[in-house]
């Protein structure tokens, strides 16, 4: 007579499968509450200013182009500031503070901790305080009202910020390499070109899309350090857009999406080097 034994079950505890569970539901209502708003609005691009009013939640009733058309008519001059000040200022504060962070961290300058407290004391200043003394300081340069401004402003606010991340991912990096190419008879320039600004890609990267995102989306100094429309950027042309549309919310939508999606683009194209680039450099 043989006898069976019975096999231990091998399911999968309850307790965490049901918080994964949860977890995924969670990001799924999380994801669903960004990208909502996001289609929503697109959508809304393709409606007429009627539907839009009537059955706001229904695809639209044509697909029809005339509105992303007359937002792109009335928001191409503003994107082409936008464009402008964002690239120059983008690659100013980016490689300003990639120097600034190399000598921080692999030159024996004195006063280093002095430097890295200015540094966070720029992190800490408010643009609002500045406001008065930049406008007569611009306006006595000569630049008020101009896209240069706007390019020393962003540059200038956003350098202490970038310079601490590109830091932090330096902090880490072995000075080995440093020593072996000095070994071969490089120069400190070179070394921050063909050794160190190749691993800090991640960060690099990183502090480009950070950049990209606050220039494009900046409205406060947009506003007030400047007054021509071919110099105003695409927050402020939206704003004035939206007073002279009216109610016609359905161009309104298309403009809207027109001047996100750019963003939206570079992100997705990014995310992995964004990603990786935030965490290496905060960790260290």
């Amino acid at each position: 007579m043989t006898m069976t034994m019975a096999l231990p079950s091998r399911s999968r505890p309850f307790w965490p499968a049901m918080l994964r569970g949860m977890l995924w539901a969670f990001l799924f209502a999380m994801g669903v509450l960004v990208l909502y708003p996001l289609l929503w609005m697109a959508l809304g691009g393709f409606k007429s200013n009627s539907q839009i009013f009537s059955d706001p939640f229904a695809l639209p009733a044509s697909w029809s182009l005339e509105n992303y058309l007359a937002g792109w008519r009335a928001t191409r001059g503003y994107m082409l500031s936008s464009l402008l000040v964002t690239l120059v200022s983008t690659v100013t504060t980016v490689m300003i503070s990639a120097w600034t962070a190399f000598g921080l961290t692999r030159t024996a300058i004195p006063g280093k901790p002095l430097v890295v407290g200015f540094i966070l004391g720029g992190m800490m200043l408010s643009p609002t305080v500045a406001l008065v003394p930049l406008v007569r300081m611009l306006q006595d340069l000569g630049i008020y009202d101009s896209h240069a401004a706007l390019i020393l402003l962003y540059t200038a606010f956003r350098v202490p910020f970038t310079t601490f991340l590109i830091r932090a991912y330096m902090l880490d990096l072995p000075r080995d390499l440093d020593e072996a190419a000095m070994m071969d008879g490089a120069s400190p320039g070179q070394i921050f070109r063909k050794v160190i600004l190749p691993l800090c890609q991640p960060i690099l990267i990183s502090c480009v899309v950070l950049h990209i995102l606050f220039a494009w989306n900046e409205y406060l100094f947009a506003m007030i350090f400047t007054n021509s429309p071919g110099v105003q950027t695409l927050p402020v042309g939206l704003t004035s857009m939206m007073s002279k549309q009216g109610t016609n919310f359905a161009a309104v939508f298309a403009a809207m999406t027109i001047s996100a999606l750019p963003i939206v683009i570079i992100f997705f194209l990014t995310q992995r080097y964004f990603i990786r680039g935030l965490t290496q450099g905060i960790g260290k």
